[in-house]
């Protein structure tokens, strides 16, 4: 069992992302999310494509504005503007590894120079020397050889790639990494290696994770706690083994039943649950984010408060 402290390492308290500037341009693409991660612990977040899940991670590497509410990191504010000091102690701390591996690399640098980007960008070394040093023990600790720092990301293969993206966030040292559909892309083949060289990593270095994907099957196994987000909300928040065996919220259970099972004859009788927003009747009894037991949290009014109440007795 994985030893996740209880000290909250970062928290997001009503976090309001919008995109467009004039009113009828104006997009929410986060809507009052609240959530924290513990130290040391793989917090999931998953949903439909455009559902808000990158912009929140987006939002915590301080890449995308906040319009209202709160990140906070070991307590401290750090959204909006903070001073260049905390500014730089962020961008060595928290870092992100994306989706495709092809995109987000410089295709005409070397990897020595990718890998040591945030370096330069904060002169994290004393010398030349050290640098080449860090940047070697960081492809070391994603499996690559040190030589493979003087070719280019084209004479790598994607699951290779995506190894160099997450040698140049280890390099910093973080504590947090936000990892961003860090294997939708990837051949199956590949994806386990790439997960279980997270998972070590994550122990040798005591890191913590924000995993953002919309594979339910891969969360599963890599997660400890999970988020649903469905159009800028997250509908329901719990440990992922009980999201797993007790979904609540019918956006969760549509979800979970979308799974493709390793058994052609279960598969071919499985019941696909549709999830239609029309189901909650919130005109005249809006949700509310509410604590339905002890870390399981669900969107929901009065009336379903006291369904999934019923559910739970039942389970």
């Amino acid at each position: 069992m994985k030893d996740i402290s209880k000290e909250i390492l970062l928290e997001i308290k009503n976090l309001r992302v919008e995109f467009g500037k004039k009113r009828k341009d104006k997009f929410v693409a986060v809507d009052d999310v609240s959530f924290h991660i513990y130290k040391g612990e793989t917090f999931g977040l998953v949903g439909e494509s455009g559902s808000g899940k990158t912009t929140i991670g987006r939002a915590i590497a301080r890449i995308n504005d906040v319009v209202s509410g709160e990140i906070l990191y070991k307590g401290q504010k750090i959204n909006g503007d903070i001073s260049k000091e905390l500014d730089r102690e962020l961008t060595r701390k928290i870092q992100m590894i994306f989706q495709d591996p092809m995109a987000s690399l410089n295709e005409r640098a070397k990897v020595d120079y990718i890998v040591s980007e945030g370096l330069y960008n904060i002169k994290n070394y004393n010398s030349e020397e050290e640098r080449k040093a860090k940047v070697e023990k960081a492809l070391l600790d994603v499996g690559l050889l040190p030589e493979f720092a003087s070719r280019f990301p084209h004479e790598f293969s994607g699951g290779q790639r995506q190894r160099i993206g997450i040698a140049r966030a280890l390099v910093m040292e973080p504590e947090f990494i936000i990892a961003d559909e860090p294997i939708s892309a990837l051949d199956v083949s590949i994806r386990a290696q790439v997960l279980n060289l997270l998972s070590e990593l994550q122990e040798e270095k005591g890191l913590t994770y924000l995993f953002i994907a919309h594979d339910l099957s891969v969360v599963r196994f890599i997660t400890d706690r999970l988020a649903v987000i469905h159009k800028g909300k997250i509908v329901e928040l719990a440990d992922t083994e009980k999201l797993f065996t007790h979904p609540l919220h019918p956006y969760t259970r549509a979800l979970l039943s979308a799974i493709p099972l390793p058994d052609p004859i279960k598969e071919k009788k499985k019941v696909l649950e549709i999830y239609d927003p029309n189901c909650h009747r919130y005109e005249d009894d809006p949700p509310k984010w509410i604590e339905i037991e002890p870390e399981h949290f669900i969107l929901a009014n009065e009336r379903e408060v006291e369904e999934y109440v019923r559910m739970l007795g039942n389970t």
